[in-house]
């Protein structure tokens, strides 16, 4: 595989494993609380734990989370570098709206009152 299609094929796991709210939220957890084991995460969902496992996995797999090992218990902590090439990617987007939401607003300024929606 070239260097190119592991990189998409990263890229392709991170988008999937975010198109799942709770996957979103485990991530929000582990932003907000910082590194914290797997039955602490699992208090936030009305799901069994085998199911928030292979969420868990999604996300490891994706590199949005590593997974260490204290006795018997694994804690989950936020790898957030993944992220930062979705918003690499997502940047150009943003800047498209911006703009047009810019001159929206440069017509709305330029429009008589009375002719205002």
């Amino acid at each position: 595989m070239t260097t190119t299609g592991a990189r998409e094929d990263a890229e392709d796991r991170v988008f999937a494993a975010l198109a799942s709210a709770t996957r979103r939220e485990v991530l929000r957890l582990l932003r907000d609380g910082g590194p914290q084991p797997v039955q602490a995460l699992a208090e936030h969902f009305a799901m069994r734990r085998p199911s928030l496992s292979e969420h868990l996995k999604v996300l490891r797999e994706a590199g949005l989370v590593s997974e260490r090992r204290s006795g018997r218990q694994r804690i989950y902590r936020l790898e957030a570098a993944p992220l930062a090439e979705v918003q690499d990617w997502l940047h150009p987007y943003e800047r498209f709206w911006r703009d047009r939401l810019k001159g929206l607003a440069e017509l709305l300024d330029r429009m008589p009152d009375g002719d205002r929606p």
